[in-house]
């Protein structure tokens, strides 16, 4: 599975981005998805995940402000950020996880991930 993002750019508070992510490859084996974001001297956090079924998760920092989604006729994960915040500033990557024995033989979960993309909000 390959991930290109899309969508980054800077930005000022309160403003709106929707970063955007086209899977290609064995993307019929893909369960869940998400969004990940590593600002610079911090780790790397979960800010929103999505199943094959729809169910989403969201980090308690984006609630009410990210949405999440995934259109599975073309492959491809969305991150809608509204209101954004300087502390949002961070190099957005997603990731598919894929099912076992699907593809090839491996007998596990495996995690592929995109090159990242880099978003900077400014106050």
């Amino acid at each position: 599975v390959q991930l290109v993002e899309s969508g980054g750019g800077l930005v000022q508070a309160g403003d709106s981005l929707r970063l955007s992510c086209a899977a290609s490859g064995d993307t019929n084996c893909i369960s869940a998805m998400g969004w990940y974001r590593q600002a610079p001297g911090k780790e790397r956090e979960l800010v929103a995940s999505i199943t094959s079924a729809g169910k989403t998760n969201y980090a308690d920092s984006v609630k009410g402000r990210f949405t999440i989604s995934r259109d599975n006729a073309n492959n491809t994960l969305y991150l809608q950020m509204n209101s954004l915040e300087p502390e949002d500033t961070a190099v957005y990557s997603c990731d598919a996880i894929t099912r076992p024995f699907c593809g090839g033989p491996q007998d596990r979960y495996l995690a592929f991930w995109g090159q990242g993309t880099l978003v900077a909000v400014s106050s």
